[in-house]
């Protein structure tokens, strides 16, 4: 079943414009034809087709369902964004794709990039949550300092990526414990500052390494959220 998104459906039974389209235009849906629409936050809705109109489709909500995340703990990837666009719209698509709950854009010392236009990410998002057949897509926040992210974290395991060796680092797949609310920091491709992980080790982040490789920021972070989601799938 193709899924539409329309995170308003329950109160208003339309589905946005680009959702219609792709309904009415491309897939030729009649009225009276089944449709299921996610509200992005874990709803789903069996729904008929009642006006097959290419901008504004109007449905008929039959039933809803509750389809929640296959994990009951919360993940929290912060990564620097990356100079070229492209690489941080991959990453996204990604990320939601194997699985987090919230994507954090870190700006710090050593940041490549100072803005972001988060509805660009929330789209892909999108793409992303229907083709993997989820109901529920990561919060994308709006750029923030990395040490804002650093004192207010309040996730039981904390981890940042840190590439220089004047730190003892630890494997992330040896420290995770499974279960947890976990937030993991990637930084740029310049890497940290020491400032930024000195403020990191006094406020309890473990740094870590991903190993042996040396990887591209985007790699790395989702590297370290598929770490996550397999340690957890295991057991270990």
């Amino acid at each position: 079943m193709i899924q539409f998104y329309a995170p308003e459906i329950a109160v208003t039974p339309v589905l946005p414009e680009g959702e219609s389209h792709h309904c009415v235009k491309v897939l030729r849906r009649q009225p009276g034809d089944p449709v299921e629409v996610i509200d992005g936050r874990g709803g789903v809705y069996s729904c008929r087709l009642l006006e097959a109109h290419p901008k504004h489709a109007q449905v008929e909500i039959l039933s809803r369902r509750e389809e929640p995340l296959p994990w009951n703990f919360e993940v929290t990837i912060g990564v620097a964004p990356t100079k070229h666009l492209d690489r941080m719209e991959w990453l996204m698509e990604k990320l939601t794709e194997v699985g987090i709950n919230r994507l954090i854009p870190l700006r710090g010392d050593r940041s490549e990039r100072k803005e972001l236009k988060i509805e660009r990410l929330e789209k892909i998002a999108v793409s992303a949550m229907k083709q993997s057949l989820k109901a529920s897509m990561p919060r994308i926040d709006e750029m923030t300092p990395i040490s804002r992210v650093i004192t207010s974290t309040t996730a039981s395991q904390r981890f940042i990526c840190y590439c220089s060796d004047e730190v003892e680092r630890r494997l992330l797949s040896r420290e995770l414990r499974p279960g947890s609310d976990v937030c993991i920091l990637i930084g740029p491709e310049g890497d940290f500052s020491p400032a930024e992980v000195n403020l990191a080790l006094e406020n309890g982040f473990i740094p870590v390494s991903l190993g042996d490789s040396r990887l591209r920021t985007e790699t790395a972070a989702l590297f370290a959220a598929s770490i996550v989601q397999i340690i957890n799938q295991l057991k270990i």
